[in-house]
C-alpha cells in the first residue's frame, strides 16, 4: 500500500531565471510537493519516527527556492525531488515549481512545471 504527504504552497524568495534582472532582483517561486510512503509502522506506533516527517520536506523544499540559483525551473524541481527522494521511507516524489512573475510578455496568472521521481 502506498500511502501520500502532500504539501502545497511552500513559498519563498528565489533569484532563479534565464534574465539578468531575475538573478538580480528576485522573485517569489511557490512549490507543491507529493510524496508517496508507507503510513504502516506510523498508523500502529502513533510515532512521528516512523513516518516522514513532512515539516522536514518543507525545509528541505523552502532551502532550495532560497538557495542556490538555477537557470530554470526544471533544474529546480529536479533539484527538490532528488533531495526529498534522500529521505528515508520516502519512495516516490512529485515536485511542482510555480513561477508567476515569469517574464512571459502576455497575461497570464502561474507557470510552472512538475517532475516526478521514482
Amino acid at each position: 500500500m502506498m500511502d501520500k504527504i502532500t504539501i502545497t504552497g511552500i513559498t519563498g524568495f528565489g533569484f532563479h531565471g534565464v534574465l539578468e534582472h531575475e538573478r538580480r532582483d528576485g522573485q517569489t517561486f511557490s512549490v507543491d510537493l507529493e510524496v508517496t510512503t508507507n503510513f504502516d509502522s506510523a498508523v500502529t506506533s502513533d510515532d512521528v519516527r516512523d513516518t516522514v516527517n513532512y515539516a522536514e520536506l518543507a525545509e528541505i523544499v523552502h532551502a532550495a527556492i532560497v538557495g542556490e540559483p538555477v537557470n530554470l525551473i526544471e533544474k529546480l524541481a529536479n533539484r527538490i525531488a532528488t533531495d526529498c527522494l534522500d529521505i528515508s521511507g520516502v519512495t516516490t516524489v512529485t515536485v511542482t515549481v510555480h513561477k508567476p512573475q515569469a517574464p512571459i510578455s502576455v497575461p497570464f496568472t502561474n507557470v510552472s512545471v512538475s517532475r516526478t521521481l521514482p
